[in-house]
């Protein structure tokens, strides 16, 4: 297999840049060399490359990289990032090898142009469930059926996917909503599935696992070849790294609270909240962690009073290093994704889809203070542990559907030979 090339691609974001390099140290592992390339700028921002034997970094250019994304086209990284990409290939095919197969990120769907061009072919690589490209491929297939009108005028829409109860208007991944604030994304997700379906051999690899979201995999093999490769974590920070400053005490921290009492708030690395919403999330923290009579510990001060800084004196987003973590309440993309495994609780927005506090403390309460809905969640967030474990172990489903995807590679290599 030594004489396989993969060249890895990933936008340079946390949340993608590290499934990828775990993704890479697997293939690795099966025996093929492998790239990994980001844009010139992500790839300067990280301060320490993670050591991976055997593993070479690259770059290209998206047109921006001086870092300054102020007025950042999306059609002109496509444009400056085809060009480079096409560079790249040339000089890596005569440094290492010729490239024999390339995987794309998330916003790098013109990538699977460049690489037909080349004569190679590509897969894409999922940093989200099976069940979100489900929705995405049943939406962007169906958009002059199902979804004939505009989004905010279908209110009753129900979509229907495999293993899931059905799925309402809000519980779409919020992407695709009218009111979204990266609708500008929306284009690339549809040329994602567009490629797909342009390609003779379509295949995404996704991080996922087999128990988790077998249902839906199973549907979505009918369209494409579809490889569960997850969980994409990092349980060795050796081959990680991070964008953002990373905190160093917050393991002995949490180590210090007693069992299933730390409330763990995330929006990712990217996401930007109205002002509205991170006032309804203060105050209904407030109100969870400080009941009648309660007292904040100095710790769980420190998070409010940054939190109510950034609100008032600073931009109106929060961004956390790290991500990974889902959160106990939130969108119904993350709550109902897996077949709905009831591990989480549905927060519900008002008319100005804003999530108010009484909202907010009542998901908390009924996740944090027990009950039979409480436990049965944390019984079902132990269970599904165990087997998000089990699925990183060497010789687990994903490595093994990884190395059966590659082989499958070199069939389809002898294959074509034979013909010539």
């Amino acid at each position: 297999m030594d004489k396989h090339h993969f060249l890895l691609l990933s936008c340079p974001s946390q949340g993608h840049i590290n499934p990828t390099l775990h993704l890479a140290k697997l293939l690795l592992r099966v025996g093929v060399r492998v790239t990994f390339a980001t844009f010139v700028s992500g790839l300067r921002r990280i301060a320490t490359l993670p050591t991976i034997p055997g593993l070479h970094f690259a770059s290209f250019s998206d047109g921006y990289d001086d870092g300054n994304n102020s007025n950042y086209s999306m059609e002109e990284m496509k444009r400056v990032g085809s060009q480079s990409l096409s560079s790249l290939l040339l000089s890596l095919s005569n440094e290492r090898g010729p490239v024999t197969y390339l995987i794309y990120g998330f916003l790098l769907s013109w990538a699977a142009t460049v690489a037909r061009e080349h004569g190679i072919p590509s897969a894409f690589l999922s940093t989200q469930s099976a069940t979100v490209i489900a929705v995405y491929h049943r939406y962007f297939k169906a958009h002059d059926g199902l979804f004939n009108t505009e989004l905010g005028n279908s209110l009753n829409i129900s979509l229907e996917l495999p293993g899931l109860p059905p799925l309402k208007y809000e519980d779409l991944p919020s992407i695709l909503l009218p009111t979204s604030r990266h609708a500008s994304f929306v284009p690339s997700l549809q040329e994602h599935i567009q490629n797909l379906e342009q390609d003779p051999n379509p295949c995404v690899l996704i991080n996922t696992f087999n128990a988790l979201e077998e249902d839906v995999i199973k549907a979505l093999g009918d369209f494409m070849n579809v490889v569960a490769i997850g969980p994409l974590v990092q349980l060795d920070s050796s081959i990680s790294c991070d964008l953002f400053e990373r905190s160093k005490d917050y393991l002995p921290w949490l180590n210090s609270k007693p069992e299933g009492s730390v409330i763990y708030v995330s929006f990712g690395s990217l996401a930007t909240l109205q002002k509205k919403q991170m006032e309804e999330i203060f105050h209904g923290l407030m109100e969870m962690v400080l009941p009648s009579g309660g007292v904040v510990s100095p710790s769980s001060w420190m998070f409010l009073d940054a939190l109510w800084v950034e609100l008032h004196h600073g931009e109106s987003s929060c961004r956390c290093a790290g991500g990974g973590m889902s959160p106990v309440f939130g969108p119904g993309d993350k709550c109902k994704a897996g077949g709905g495994v009831g591990t989480g609780v549905k927060a519900r927005a008002n008319e100005e889809g804003v999530v108010e506090r009484e909202e907010i403390k009542k998901c908390l309460e009924m996740v944090m203070e027990g009950g039979e809905k409480g436990d049965e969640m944390r019984r079902n967030a132990n269970k599904w542990k165990g087997l998000a474990v089990e699925s990183m172990e060497y010789g687990s489903s994903g490595e093994t559907n990884l190395k059966h995807f590659v082989e499958s590679l070199e069939i389809r290599t002898h294959s074509c030979k034979s013909h010539l």
